[in-house]
């Protein structure tokens, strides 16, 4: 294979009826069985046969009730938060039916217990093979908090602070059996040593634990982390803790400002600089010609409901702004939620000028993630331009429909990366951590 740099691929998903774009359940060509099994079983395989190294599942704990102080427009247009189905049991069901692509879900450090995650992921990656990734999210609004008893959301620094310790005791527990704890003696009746199972004993300000994990080491050792903070905090914590991050930046200076940053933030933890994968959101829409690309992408932006965007953005934000008038600039809303998200909105009008009106289309139509629109030329040549100007080591695919960008994307833009040397054409031996590290290529 050439020698230029491989281009890491993700599918993002949300299990229910959208994902960024606000459009795939009104796909006008077929119905999209986002309650059904069957969907993501198929989408798996697509995104294997295309060589994808990893699928992982965006995940929030509440419906969208901060804009109008009411679930009316989420639920009445389908907003990203009106159904989200738990993501560990169908990945489950992906692992029964690949063999190679990577099974990520999300986890919120605020809203779990350190074992009972430990225990999911290490599931995971026993019955995988060594597949599992785990999304760490520290969750964003006040309508998460209600929903475990708890009258307020904690502040932003707060939650990283209660992640950190989460990290500290989930890797603990992992590393509670030794690689070779396991014997499996059958003659001599022995199933472990028990020298090499500890107690874990954590005692902190968030957590207390006593341990072992009641579950043998997996493949892995622990799952593949993935973290998508992109605030200073957020950005610390990834340094300190991922391997991927997912970053969603809505263009190339950005993106490679974003990378940069990354880099010297794990320079201050004392990691490689390409100890994490930086991998972008993109949103492909792939014609015969640049004109259908078009067309394809014109029909999609035409489906979306300003208002749905505006009952995501304010969920994110954790920020009612419907009082503020349509005409009214992003740089007033105040929020608390996801920091960077809101920035980022910022920032596509570098004087801040932004409405809350076009705010509302931009997140309705893909929350901000940049569209890749024309042939599968143009957008393989795109992808990599990108990777190859520093600003990004990968991309995560989101879909503007299901299962159909992924469709168009296996089949017409994987050959031509392929052939163009920057993507594998066969997985290889190893774990989803082993290919993301470059072993076992073939």
């Amino acid at each position: 294979m050439s020698q230029d740099k491989q281009i890491h691929l993700c599918g993002f998903l949300v299990a229910g009826p959208v994902v960024h774009s606000h459009a795939i359940w009104r796909n006008p060509a077929h119905e999209t069985p986002f309650l059904t099994l069957g969907h993501y079983a198929g989408i798996a395989r697509t995104l294997e046969r295309g060589m994808f190294d990893f699928v992982f599942f965006a995940d929030r704990l509440a419906i969208a009730d901060r804009y109008g102080d009411s679930h009316e427009i989420g639920i009445r247009h389908g907003d990203q938060d009106a159904t989200r189905m738990d993501p560990v049991p169908i990945l489950g069901a992906m692992a029964a039916v690949t063999s190679h692509l990577g099974l990520g879900a999300t986890r919120s450090t605020t809203y779990d217990a350190p074992y009972n995650l430990a225990r999911e992921f290490a599931t995971l990656d026993h019955i995988s093979g060594g597949r599992a990734a785990w999304n760490v999210v520290t969750s964003m609004n006040d309508g998460e908090a209600l929903n475990f008893g708890v009258a307020q959301h904690l502040s932003h620094d707060e939650r990283y602070d209660r992640a950190d310790e989460f990290m500290e005791l989930a890797f603990k527990l992992w590393d509670s059996w030794e690689p070779d704890a396991l014997v499996l003696d059958r003659a001599a009746g022995i199933y472990a040593d028990p020298a090499k199972v500890r107690y874990a004993n954590h005692k902190g300000r968030w957590f207390q634990s006593r341990g072992p994990l009641n579950i043998p080491r997996s493949p892995q050792g622990r799952p593949l982390i993935i973290q998508a903070g992109s605030s200073g905090r957020g950005k610390a914590f990834a340094a300190r803790w991922s391997e991927v991050i997912f970053a969603l930046q809505p263009n190339l200076t950005r993106m490679g400002v974003f990378k940069a940053d990354v880099a010297a933030a794990l320079e201050k933890e004392g990691r490689a600089p390409d100890a994490a994968k930086v991998m972008m959101a993109v949103m492909p829409f792939i014609g015969d010609s640049r004109a259908e690309a078009e067309d394809k992408r014109d029909l999609h932006d035409s489906l979306v409901d300003p208002r749905v965007g505006l009952s995501t953005l304010a969920a994110h934000a954790n920020a009612d702004f419907s009082s503020l008038p349509l005409e009214a600039t992003v740089n007033e809303i105040a929020d608390t939620g996801s920091q960077g998200n809101l920035a980022a909105l910022r920032s596509i009008a570098g004087d801040g000028s932004t409405t809350i009106a076009e705010a509302g289309r931009i997140y309705g139509r893909g929350v901000m993630c940049p569209r890749v629109t024309g042939t599968a030329e143009d957008v393989a040549e795109e992808l990599i331009s990108i990777v190859d100007s520093g600003a990004a080591d990968g991309f995560v695919i989101s879909p503007a429909f299901l299962p159909d960008t992924f469709d168009d994307f296996v089949d017409r833009v994987t050959p031509i990366l392929q052939k163009r040397g920057r993507l594998r054409s066969s997985y290889g031996a190893g774990s989803l951590r082993d290919r993301l590290n470059g072993a076992g290529r073939p």
